[in-house]
C-alpha cells in the first residue's frame, strides 16, 4: 500500500528518467504484448470504434490531469 504519494510520484519519475529503451526494443515489448492480445483473443478489436466515447472521456481527464504537472 503506497502511505506517501510524493514519494511514490518521486519514484516513478526517477525510474522513467533512468529507463533509456531504444526504438528496437520499445517495438519489441509492443509487439509482445499485441502477441499476448491476440492469443487472448481480444485483439484486433471486432469493432474498433465501439465504445469510442468512453475512450475519448478517458483521453481529455488523463490530458488535463498532464496539464497540471
Amino acid at each position: 500500500m503506497i502511505k506517501d504519494k510524493k514519494i511514490w510520484e518521486e519514484f516513478e519519475r526517477e525510474e522513467l528518467k533512468a529507463e533509456k529503451l531504444s526504438y528496437h526494443d520499445a517495438l519489441k515489448i509492443f509487439e509482445a504484448m499485441w502477441q499476448e492480445g491476440v492469443s487472448l483473443g481480444v485483439l484486433p478489436p471486432k469493432d474498433p470504434l465501439e465504445d469510442i466515447e468512453i475512450d475519448i472521456k478517458i483521453a481529455r481527464i488523463l490530458n488535463s490531469c498532464l496539464k497540471n504537472l
